[in-house]
């Protein structure tokens, strides 16, 4: 068994996220964005002594977060990040919410203002299983990463891989690390923006401006 297996195991923590808290810094200051449950900051506090915070829509994922002892407030992330002064946080975290958000663009930069780094996973449109629903069903498809059917689904802005890259540049935004994930939410071994398009299911970014 390799070592990622092994801390995986020895967590209680999604592969997902362990991939985004492998990317902070110990004792860094942290702003989760969309916290849920508080999952990941928990993990954060207990294994890399972060001091952090968190922004959660849901009363439920806020009494959860704070049943741990977390430090998580209740509101919209795109009205509530705006109350937050200028570098902040050594790191704002935006995990499979950017899809949900009304205006991604406007977001990713109050992300960097507020913070000096920022991660970001999203599941990706550009998925060739994705792809290949719509081909041949002709019908907005239902997967792991996208499990709403379209007349309920919270995501409002689908986007692909490329499409994130590609905004990046627009903003002037640097991507300092990414990669694609898998359905089972590991890391691939793709490097190329075309193959982590076609291949994986989420993609996962730090930037930086």
């Amino acid at each position: 068994m390799n070592d990622f297996k092994k801390n995986h195991r020895a967590s209680d923590i999604r592969v997902d996220l362990l991939l985004i808290a492998n990317m902070i810094s110990e004792g860094a200051k942290v702003l989760d964005v969309g916290s849920g449950d508080g999952m990941l900051l928990d993990y954060l506090r207990r294994k890399k002594q972060v001091i952090g915070r968190g922004i959660e829509l849901s009363p439920e994922g806020v009494n959860q977060s704070i049943a741990k002892g977390l430090s998580v407030i209740q509101g919209n992330a795109e009205e509530e990040i705006s109350h937050f002064p200028d570098d902040s946080f050594d790191y704002v975290i935006l995990s499979q919410t950017l899809q949900a958000m009304d205006r991604p663009d406007i977001i990713l930069n109050e992300l960097l203002r507020v913070g000096k780094r920022a991660v970001v996973s999203f599941p990706n449109f550009g998925y060739w299983r994705v792809r290949l629903h719509l081909m041949l069903k002709g019908k907005m498809p239902v997967t792991k990463s996208l499990d709403y059917p379209w007349y309920s689904t919270p995501n409002i802005h689908f986007c692909t891989i490329r499409d994130f890259v590609d905004l990046c540049e627009e903003l002037d935004i640097k991507i300092e690390k990414g990669m694609a994930v898998n359905s089972s939410g590991s890391k691939m071994g793709v490097d190329s923006l075309f193959f982590s398009n076609f291949l994986g299911t989420q993609g996962l970014y730090v930037i930086t401006k």
